[in-house]
């Protein structure tokens, strides 16, 4: 069994620390900034950093605040958010980053990963997969950028022609499950574990110990999580930590 991975992830919005739930409305925890010290200092083993303002606008990605953030950050960092071709993960990569993670580019042309990989290594490139139930109770791929199923692609093909295409890691997301605090979706994780030979990362839903423990009892190595980092209490108070004592019983 591989060694198990608990990895917190921060999202991004216009330069502030946000939480969504479900993909919609979202909800300020604080200083981006601030949440890496403390990550810092918490014996984090690495961290997910995805702006997901780039879903909402095709801006440039601000390389200067990035690199203010990652030059703060002692551990490997996957970022994701707005990348479209090798220079800008270029860029990134010189400001430190260890992997790059694409999602909606991906989605659109395949051959971004096989470039990706091409200049940079499979082990670098994560291909991060939104999955959302259709009316129909089905598991459909969630295309964020334009807020919609998409109805066309299977999801269990997609998944095997991500490693086709060269990827190193895969993040596999539950939108049904974000920020909800009430479990995984144990089901699309029995659904997906065993479709490629690669690393797969699951997200949504983790808000307890027990999640976690029924997370990786369902035989997988890798989840992350933002909820459970960042609120604490039955009010969902913001307050960020990492309860590594705890998870080093898992």
């Amino acid at each position: 069994m591989l060694r198990k991975r608990i990895i917190p992830i921060l999202l991004l919005d216009q330069k502030r620390l946000v939480k969504t739930i479900k993909f919609g409305k979202s909800k300020y925890i604080g200083d981006p900034l601030n949440a890496i010290k403390i990550f810092n200092e918490k014996f984090v083993d690495e961290l997910i950093i995805l702006d997901i303002s780039q879903n909402k606008q095709n801006s440039e990605i601000d390389y200067n605040f990035l690199q203010d953030l990652f030059s703060e950050c002692f551990v490997p960092v996957t970022y994701g958010g707005g990348i479209k071709n090798s220079k800008q993960a270029e860029f990134l990569i010189r400001l430190g980053v260890e992997k790059i993670s694409i999602n909606s580019s991906a989605l659109e042309d395949r051959n971004i990963i096989k470039e990706l990989a091409r200049n940079f290594g499979s082990q670098s490139i994560v291909v991060s997969v939104d999955v959302k139930k259709n009316l129909f109770n089905k598991y459909k791929i969630f295309n964020n950028k334009n807020n919609k199923i998409e109805h066309i692609i299977d999801l269990k093909d997609y998944i095997k022609e991500l490693e086709y295409y060269g990827c190193g890691e895969i993040v596999i997301n539950s939108v049904d499950c974000d920020g909800v605090m009430k479990g995984m979706d144990l089901k699309l994780i029995d659904l997906t574990k065993n479709l490629v030979n690669l690393p797969i990362i699951y997200c949504g839903g983790i808000g307890s110990i027990k999640d976690i423990n029924n997370a990786f009892n369902s035989q997988i190595s890798s989840i992350a999580a933002g909820s459970i980092f960042m609120f604490y209490g039955p009010h969902k108070a913001v307050l960020i930590t990492y309860p590594y004592k705890d998870f080093q019983k898992i």
